[in-house]
């Protein structure tokens, strides 16, 4: 038995716990957006909340990214602020803040069973790119996310996106634009309110600058399997952490990792 196999199991062997735990925890259902993919559900009147996510890769490389997320005013609109960190696994194995995305979201559609939120955001360049860690580019990215409840217990996500970087910088200092491709489906099992057993599949194309500063696409695709619990509190806190192991398929056969996941939501004031 390989460590992605092992790991995948020691997971599931956690669900009955956390599951027995959840019974004693209130009925607030959890609507964060999973590990890889976003969910269509901006944030309620007066809640923030501040995501977190930590992924380690077999190759050596990490990421870390935080998300804050803001209803402006009301449930309808809503903005967010990613930041990035990231550590390479190449020969000098830079780590360091990547480029931020200031983004805003529309609640399109919010009617049992579909929820539909458009997202468009702005690329701002704040990685190094001499180090690899950004494009030295602005650019927009759109996804297109939606939900679709079927019943009590299960939920599906479908994800569709696309990013545009304007005069890219590369590895010698030719510019070009590129563009770069998102997509992704999701399936959760609500085994209590408070408990989320969920599978991903997310994938994506990206062009990149080569040294002779002709582009090249690149395509990766992961299976996700995870889990994650609810914490709620009187004082309106809700913390969701959450835990699932990346598998790469396809492309991407080679990699496995673990992904951690924290969300603190709560009210502004």
């Amino acid at each position: 038995m390989n460590r992605v196999s092992r790991s995948a199991m020691a997971l599931l062997a956690c669900v009955p716990i956390i599951h027995a735990r959840a019974l004693a925890e209130g009925p607030q259902k959890i609507r964060d957006n999973s590990f890889l993919l976003e969910e269509a559900y901006n944030q309620e009147p007066g809640v923030i909340q501040h995501i977190q996510t930590f992924q380690y890769w077999n190759t050596g490389s990490w990421g870390y990214t935080f998300t804050e997320e803001w209803p402006v005013p009301r449930e309808t609109h809503q903005l967010s602020l990613t930041v990035p960190v990231t550590h390479l696994d190449d020969e000098d194995g830079a780590t360091g803040i990547g480029d931020l995305l200031l983004n805003y979201r529309l609640q399109l559609v919010l009617k049992d069973p579909v929820a539909f939120a458009p997202r468009l955001s702005l690329v701002i360049p704040t990685g190094d790119n001499d180090e690899g860690l950004g494009d030295d580019a602005f650019g927009l990215q759109a996804n297109l996310p939606l939900s679709i409840e079927a019943g009590d217990r299960w939920v599906t996500h479908w994800n569709f996106g696309v990013t545009h970087l304007f005069d890219a910088r590369g590895p010698e200092g030719d510019r070009r634009d590129t563009t770069a491709f998102n997509y992704g489906a999701s399936l959760v099992y609500i085994a209590t309110p408070n408990v989320n057993v969920l599978i991903e599949a997310a994938g994506g194309s990206d062009e990149s600058i080569e040294v002779d500063g002709f582009t090249t696409r690149g395509h990766s695709f992961v299976i996700n399997p995870g889990v994650r619990f609810a914490l709620n509190h009187a004082s309106g806190l809700q913390i969701v952490p959450g835990i699932s192991i990346p598998i790469g398929v396809g492309p991407s056969w080679d990699e496995y990792g673990v992904m951690l996941y924290l969300s603190l939501e709560h009210p502004a004031f």
